[in-house]
């Protein structure tokens, strides 16, 4: 591991513990066998206290794990036959952004997704995940073509938000966000959204608008990082844990707000403990949504989309009575 939060690290002690007498037992004639028995029991209870009452805070660590599975890792163990396109036709190429066909099992589908690096040199290439316009002009052109030749459309959410930089802006950041918001809410194809890791803002809602949204367990989904709610609303960016716990931005909290379909269960420890395992998991939820939406006409499959977004939050319609 090359990275250990801080509520993993009475885990890993444990864990380097038991490896300790292990290797005492080896070398050596003194046998430590039920002395490790006993600390592989507590491990398994202190595992299960600690990952099955994970914090706000806890999740919003595990989302932004340096080895957590990216939209790459994902498309390898799901997809058959990918081919990656590049460019907008406009400006350019953003590698934040990953677009391309593939199958899912003999079904032809499109893939879109934001795409962070492994390390410091890639991360910098794909801009840390975070996209420029020319990223979601790049993946409303596949969704559009996807539309023409009726493929479902597949989206991987992963990124701490649109990049805010000058040239971003210039080149109309917030018009093609807002596009394909308008675009994707008119699309006549299944289109499946899942959030992997971090679904910050407006720069994951661009690939965020679905007939069905399913988030992995640990993920997050928020309109701004616990960092920046905290500064807006102490004053004080160092309160994130404390924002993270009042801003219902996990897995949990979506479903029963009714923002997201399903929750898709991660190993324990995190997606990034056993990515073959976790891509079973998600291979469960992609078959059954295709499936299902694949069984809708246009215009049922719009008109539900339509339900779906109207039922999201709790409201009420007050009307005046008119007196004569």
């Amino acid at each position: 591991m090359k990275q250990i939060l801080d509520f993993e690290k009475p885990i890993v002690n444990l864990k380097e513990k038991i490896t300790e007498l292990k290797k005492f037992t080896n070398e050596s004639d003194i046998d430590l066998s039920e002395e490790i028995t006993t600390l592989e029991k507590r491990l398994q209870v202190l595992e299960d206290d600690i990952y099955g009452n994970l914090q706000p805070w806890n999740r919003v660590q595990l989302a932004r794990h340096q080895e957590r599975p990216t939209t790459l890792d994902y498309v390898e163990r799901l997809f058959t036959d990918f081919i990656e396109f590049h460019g907008d036709r406009y400006y350019g190429d953003d590698e934040a952004i990953v677009a391309g066909v593939a199958f899912y099992k003999d079904i032809p589908v499109t893939i879109v997704g934001h795409q962070r690096g492994k390390d410091t040199k890639e991360n910098i290439r794909r801009n840390f995940g975070m996209p420029h316009p020319e990223g979601y002009r790049k993946a409303l052109r596949h969704m559009k073509q996807a539309e023409k030749f009726g493929r479902p459309i597949i989206c991987f959410i992963d990124t701490k938000g649109a990049y805010p930089g000058k040239a971003a802006e210039e080149r109309g950041q917030s018009e093609a966000i807002a596009r394909n918001l308008m675009e994707m809410a008119g699309l006549t194809v299944p289109v499946i959204c899942i959030v992997i890791g971090e679904g910050g803002s407006g720069g994951a809602l661009a690939l965020g608008v679905g007939d069905q949204i399913h988030m992995l367990e640990n993920s997050t989904y928020s309109v701004i990082s616990p960092e920046g709610a905290a500064a807006l609303l102490w004053k004080d960016s160092g309160q994130a844990q404390r924002a993270a716990e009042s801003m219902k931005i996990t897995s949990y909290d979506l479903k029963e707000l009714g923002v997201i379909d399903r929750i898709i269960p991660e190993p324990k420890g995190g997606a990034h403990r056993d990515v073959e395992m976790q891509a079973e998991y998600m291979d469960q939820v992609i078959g059954q949504s295709i499936q299902t939406l694949s069984a809708l006409e246009e215009e049922e499959l719009l008109e539900k989309r339509w339900e779906k977004y109207k039922k999201i939050g709790d409201y009420q319609v007050y009307e005046e009575s008119v007196k004569s």
